[in-house]
């Protein structure tokens, strides 16, 4: 059989991504970070494992608000356990370790989506190039750990799910998810690179789960112990910005010179 390329509509990616009823769905995805440096042969800096909590809410006009949050950590390559201080291998500096702590991430699903067909699998291709003003390049602080004006990636998702499920009216959310996320993206903040030549090509792979309780044992504890606020999704559309590590960093600075363990704690709302 052919693959071909059919449309969905916003409701039926609303069961891809989330869910029609509302209720908190959950992603999760592990993988590897490797330092890429012209010249010089690859490094395998870290394991990843993380996570999303994501809820969709119908709006009059057909389309849908879609709000979430998510944790990715940094882990040992070795060990797989979490890193808290790193040692950066071009400076010799041991460094606090930010991990990604996004609250909110947030988008408005409407209109169509087009998708690739093959028998009883579909698959949805984001290739996204995201660019925008480093927001920590105003500040001559930070001219040591992200002094480029502009912030530049590459994010390549594919998300694979059962045909059958997009079609039947009946199912709020698809049954099976299977996320590929490839990522090239500038040195982060905390690894305090400046102007160093070089990127960071992230390589994942992940799925849905059908509740907190089948998330991975590490990111139950962390969120459990440490984050509780990451076991929900937002109940609403959040008035504020997307969080970035760029903006998470600028915001948390001075914890990070104070040596502190990241996440942050947030208080529940």
């Amino acid at each position: 059989m052919v693959a071909t390329v059919r449309e969905f509509d916003a409701k039926e990616f609303v069961k891809v991504r989330s869910s029609l009823d509302a209720n908190p769905t959950f992603l999760t995805w592990a993988g590897s970070i490797y330092a890429f440096v012209p010249n010089e042969p690859k490094k395998r800096l870290f394991k990843i494992i993380g996570m999303s909590v994501s809820r969709c809410i119908a709006a009059q006009d057909s389309s849908w608000d879609f709000t979430s949050r998510e944790l990715t950590y940094y882990l040992d390559p070795n060990t797989g356990g979490i890193v808290h201080k790193w040692e950066n291998p071009w400076t010799g500096e041991i460094l606090p370790v930010i991990h990604v702590a996004n609250n909110p991430v947030q988008g408005h699903f409407k209109g169509n989506f087009p998708a690739k067909v093959d028998g009883d699998l579909t698959t949805f291709i984001f290739d996204l190039f995201p660019t925008y003003p480093n927001p920590l390049a105003e500040d001559t602080k930070f001219v040591d750990y992200s002094p480029n004006p502009t912030y530049q990636a590459v994010e390549l998702f594919k998300l694979t799910v059962p045909t059958e499920d997009l079609l039947n009216s009946e199912r709020v959310s698809v049954s099976r998810l299977f996320l590929s996320w490839d990522r090239i993206g500038p040195w982060l903040p905390w690894m305090k690179m400046g102007e160093r030549a070089g990127h960071l090509i992230y390589s994942a792979s992940g799925r849905k789960v059908n509740s907190f309780a089948d998330l991975p044992q590490l990111l139950q504890d962390e969120i459990n112990t440490r984050v509780p606020l990451f076991k929900d999704a937002p109940k609403s559309l959040l008035d504020r910005e997307d969080m970035t590590s760029w903006i998470y960093f600028k915001q948390h600075f001075n914890a990070y010179l104070a040596g502190d363990t990241f996440p942050i704690p947030e208080p529940e709302n």
